[in-house]
């Protein structure tokens, strides 16, 4: 059975806090009480973090909440690049935002033995039918709002009206314009696992505004 995502339920949304590039402003996050941070291996990405850089970045987490999952966002990686992506490299889940498909994904599974997140860009309601296909291939699922020519991180937002009364066959998260200001009215219709934000809570790419990821905090953890 999916968890019903019409009402909260009697937990308090889990939170993370994406793109993240300079290793103190990442343990500075992580301090604040997110569940995780989530570093962006996408070229191209203006919150893009080289491998040779990403393991301080987890190591900086690691050191400041060791409960805060470190999380590495990648698309339609290659098999040639599965070194950089172990999860001995620091981070604790994988999150694909590319083109795989669910065997893909399992197959990544199996050969990394780390936790897979699968993002799904979402632009009519019946994109959300995609989810069910990924129920035995991922451990979880985020839903962000499809833009043509960017992954993630935009903070184009998915109407709420298409999510209310969906069942997700798996946690999820959702991503796609999630800020302080917004994030309570949000909370009040929909009931995810989790919610991802970038953008709201930034002054420029990658460069977090502390005060208002603790706003954030505040506010999810008062939501419920």
């Amino acid at each position: 059975m999916g968890s019903p995502s019409s009402v909260p339920g009697p937990f308090c949304p889990r939170i993370k806090i994406c793109g993240l590039r300079d290793p103190a402003q990442a343990a500075a996050v992580a301090r604040l009480g997110v569940d995780a941070i989530g570093v962006i291996g996408v070229q191209g990405s203006p919150r893009f973090v080289s491998p040779a850089q990403r393991a301080a970045i987890f190591a900086a987490v690691e050191a400041a909440a060791p409960a805060c999952d470190g999380v590495l966002v990648v698309a339609d990686p290659s098999d040639a690049q599965l070194e950089e992506l172990h999860p001995q490299r620091g981070h604790r889940i994988l999150q694909l935002h590319g083109q795989e498909s669910p065997a893909r994904c399992s197959t990544l599974r199996r050969a990394l033995g780390c936790r897979i997140w699968k993002a799904l860009r979402i632009r009519s309601r019946a994109d959300l039918e995609q989810a069910e296909a990924y129920r035995s291939h991922v451990d979880a699922l985020l839903l962000d709002a499809f833009v043509a020519d960017q992954l993630g991180g935009t903070g184009h937002r998915i109407p709420l009206d298409w999510l209310v009364g969906w069942r997700s066959p798996l946690p999820w998260w959702l991503a796609g314009g999630i800020n302080p200001e917004r994030v309570r009215g949000v909370l009040e219709q929909l009931a995810p696992t989790g919610v991802d934000a970038s953008s709201g809570v930034e002054r420029g790419p990658a460069d977090k505004d502390l005060t208002r990821v603790a706003a954030l905090v505040a506010a999810v953890r008062t939501s419920v």
